[in-house]
């Protein structure tokens, strides 16, 4: 009897191929389409800063160079070169950057959901795919981070894809000898800290994988990482970007900061040090913490200061979220497994949508429009000379972007004295520009920021409008008097139209104002 039914089983007739892909492509079908309704809720915010590399992007395209302004000496106020070369073709292309950077992202973005779901379902199966693409698809700041206009989309889906190659040569297939030094090169010039990102795999690769190609890709990827460096330090005349040398070394902020990104990724951290503790997981897992504590480690020493809804955390997402596919997928218990997985994928929902900033950034999209942007368009279209244009502001994006004027970056990104330690006031004095934006948190400033003495600064000058981006963060224009009226009368039109179109009314920090513009957006 036994072996009649044996015989029947052998003979059951197996599900085809396709039928066993079909839950794989229902499932990414779904995934994807929840990927793109949230690129779509967040696609009208752009990050303030991404305007300072559209600038150097916009220069470098009109061949000036990668430089802020056209007349003084050379300054790195971006860390982001690849993607500022990349923003120049969309420039020269005559696509306008923010579209033309959120595209790309969107791209990136999406390759980086193809990645999670193949890998998590070829290392953890069904229950791998599902907590790997899961627990990104509805981490609410992935999305934001996809339109914000930088570079962070591109720094993950270059890290995820080096991680890939890394376990695969954990598991002993070859990868092509070009790809690893050359994604090392990739990232390093996406950002400084993506070569230390990146160089734990490649180290692996290099020991693991022997051969003449790859030790002559390495040579060639060395040699073009030097000279990248070389010509950036002859051509800024310093070794490290500007902005390293006003932001890096905070340690009391890397504190605060990794104490954050802790509990805001607790699950995803601590299934991916889970595979340390198995035995058959253990290389795979080893490479995967070594790649994410040297990713985490240059934010946790530099506590970054512009981390809204958690972006430099959001550069080793996908790869926490692999790592925890594959621990899930791997641990032999359906039961076990499908909990740790609903806690991850779950608490990656829950801490995405309570970051604390997360009202302020989607509704940030129409107040920079309202106030930023529209008082760029004013000084553009001010009856100002052209060797009269220019200003000093701490938001250096996308004012100075829009005007197209020479700036002074008083915060100190853009300019190399005042990163160096000179004083913003009497740097700004000493350059009297026709116009000065002061960041206040009342109309009426009484005190300037960031070391910027108001009252020194601003003397002789005539203030001709405050304009308000959100509750208690006001743009205060001042204008040298022989210019306050042509100045006063195109920032105000063009203040008062950009109102009208962009959530017109007093301008709130809530979820419920993002959601009701949504709404509005629906064909329905």
């Amino acid at each position: 009897m036994a072996a009649v039914q044996t015989d029947a089983a052998s003979a059951a007739p197996r599900p085809s191929r396709g039928a066993r892909r079909l839950p794989v492509m229902l499932v990414s079908v779904v995934l994807v389409g929840a990927f793109l309704a949230g690129a779509w809720a967040a696609w009208f915010f752009t990050v303030d800063d991404a305007f300072i590399s559209f600038r150097y992007s916009a220069n470098l395209a009109a061949g000036h160079g990668p430089v802020w302004n056209l007349h003084s000496p050379p300054v790195e106020g971006f860390t982001n070169f690849a993607w500022v070369v990349w923003g120049a073709l969309g420039s020269v292309l005559g696509i306008a950057l923010p579209l033309f950077t959120k595209v790309t992202s969107l791209v990136l973005g999406l390759a980086t959901l193809a990645m999670l779901i193949r890998e998590g379902h070829r290392r953890g199966g069904m229950p791998g795919l599902l907590v790997a693409a899961g627990a990104y698809v509805v981490f609410l700041p992935t999305y934001f981070h996809l339109t914000s206009g930088l570079e962070t989309a591109a720094f993950a889906a270059v890290l995820l894809r080096v991680v890939v190659l890394g376990l695969r040569t954990v598991e002993g297939t070859r990868v092509r000898a070009w790809e690893p030094p050359a994604l090392l090169v990739l990232l390093g010039m996406i950002r400084p800290e993506g070569a230390l990102a990146a160089l734990p795999v490649v180290l692996w690769w290099l020991v693991r994988q022997h051969g003449k190609a790859q030790w002559a890709w390495t040579g060639a990827a060395a040699v073009l990482g030097t000279g990248y460096f070389v010509w950036r330090w002859q051509f800024y005349g310093q070794l490290l970007p500007n902005t390293f040398y006003v932001k890096f070394g905070n340690l009391a902020h890397g504190l605060i900061w990794t104490k954050h990104t802790t509990l805001l990724l607790l699950p995803l951290l601590l299934l991916t040090l889970s595979l340390l503790l198995r035995r058959t997981t253990r290389a795979a897992g080893a490479l995967l913490v070594l790649t994410v504590a040297v990713t985490y480690v240059t934010y946790a020493v530099s506590g970054p200061t512009m981390d809204y809804v958690d972006r430099f955390a959001d550069h080793a997402v996908p790869v926490l979220c692999l790592a925890s596919g594959i621990a899930v997928g791997t641990l032999g218990s359906r039961v076990l497994g499908s909990i740790l997985g609903a806690v991850a994928v779950g608490w990656s929902a829950w801490a995405g949508a309570t970051a604390p900033d997360l009202p302020a950034i989607v509704n940030y999209g129409p107040d920079l429009q309202r106030a930023h942007v529209a008082i760029g368009q004013g000084l553009a279209q001010s009856d100002v000379p052209p060797a009269a244009r220019t200003l000093a502001v701490t938001d250096a994006g996308a004012i100075p972007y829009f005007s197209g004027w020479e700036a002074i970056d008083y915060l100190g990104l853009n300019d190399r004295a005042i990163a160096h330690g000179a004083n913003p006031t009497d740097v700004v004095v000493q350059a009297r520009p026709t116009v000065i934006v002061v960041t206040a948190g009342e109309p009426t400033p009484t005190a300037g920021r960031y070391g910027f003495d108001l009252a020194r600064g601003t003397a002789g000058y005539v203030k001709v409008d405050a304009v308000l981006m959100r509750e208690g963060y006001w743009q205060v224009v001042y204008a040298l008097p022989q210019y306050a009226n042509t100045v006063s009368t195109h920032v105000r039109a063009a203040v008062e139209q950009a109102a009208s179109a962009n959530d017109p009314g007093q301008p709130q920090d809530t979820i419920s104002r993002w959601l009701d513009r949504l709404r509005r957006q629906l064909p329905l």
